[in-house]
């Protein structure tokens, strides 16, 4: 009786002590690799995000702003990291599904370096003219666009960029023929706008909104599956006529690939309670950035794999390869 009892209280403290272990993490502070410049929406993000989940995980989150390379040097950093849940990376579809396809010098392999745990955040797109261009919705400048095959331009902040990719997308669903501009950022970009230098472009939201709101360029459309609460009035493309059309950037939270399972089902959970937060969700409607409901693994593993049949497809079909 004493040398069965023995064996049970052993594997009852054996049990203990790997729940206690498991608990345990995490045991040190977390950090967020962000790609980006302290101030921007995604920064802005990041750093709320960081807070709460410093609650969640009763471990201090800090964020390491990283920028460069259209998010590469803070991709290969985080690909190259211990994999061991302490250092996670504010992903996106720059970094998670177009910089592969588009540059042919990369030193990470997306799919086979990270593990997307969370799309945490859609930054949806808004189609928007210039005030000259006398048409109102998105049909009538189709109209009035294929009444012009190449007498009309179109801005972007750059090739391979995401709003260069999703014109692009636009322009092959609409049949319509838009040279394009590109621009060194959002600022000339929406200058040549406004000066009728170009006549569409298709933007941030957050970039573009102020500018709507002031009548200085109108918004035709926006990219999304439903409408935005900031531009209730401005309808979908696919409710333009073009049904079926989605197009938006996306922020998440991503691991190295080798990250043990139960440290990355941590992670995944607490960044999940973070997302149902309400005052979360509502504090980045101004910014645009529609946070988005909790997904599974493979529900993300779907959402990041249809991102990259989309683009994919815009990037074949157009030819576009950087150095």
């Amino acid at each position: 009786m004493n040398h069965w009892a023995g064996r049970f209280a052993a594997a009852v403290l054996a049990s203990a002590c790997a729940s206690q272990a498991l608990a345990a993490f995490p045991d040190r502070p977390v950090k967020l690799v962000v790609p980006y410049t302290p101030g921007g929406a995604a920064d802005q993000l990041s750093r709320v995000l960081a807070e709460r989940l410093s609650k969640e995980l009763l471990q201090t989150v800090v964020v390491e702003n990283k920028p460069g390379a259209n998010t590469m040097i803070a991709a290969t950093q985080v690909a190259r990291a211990q994999p061991d849940g302490y250092t996670l990376f504010l992903a996106s579809n720059a970094s998670m599904v177009l910089n592969p396809m588009l540059y042919q010098k990369i030193a990470y392999d997306a799919a086979r370096d990270f593990r997307v745990l969370s799309v945490v955040a859609e930054l949806p797109l808004v189609v928007v003219a210039n005030n000259q261009v006398p048409v109102t919705t998105l049909a009538q400048f189709v109209s009035y666009a294929q009444a012009r095959p190449g007498k009309l331009n179109y801005a972007s902040v750059g090739i391979g960029n995401p709003l260069q990719l999703a014109t692009e997308l636009l322009k092959s669903r609409t049949g319509i023929d838009v040279a394009h501009i590109p621009y060194n950022g959002s600022a000339p970009a929406l200058s040549s706008l406004m000066a009728n230098d170009t006549q569409l472009m298709v933007d941030v939201i957050s970039t573009s909104l102020p500018l709507v709101k002031e009548n200085k360029i109108k918004a035709l459309a926006v990219t999304t599956t439903e409408r935005l609460a900031v531009l209730p009035d401005v309808p979908t493309v696919a409710e333009s006529g073009f049904p079926g059309f989605r197009a938006a950037t996306w922020f998440g939270v991503a691991v190295p690939q080798a990250t043990p399972a139960p440290e990355a089902a941590r992670l995944q959970q607490a960044v999940a309670n973070v997302m149902r937060q309400p005052d979360f969700r509502e504090r980045f409607q101004t910014l645009g950035l529609v946070i988005q409901a909790p997904r599974d693994q493979a529900e993300t593993d779907a959402y990041v794999q249809e991102d990259r049949t989309r683009w994919g497809a815009v990037i074949q079909a157009n030819h576009i390869k950087l150095d």
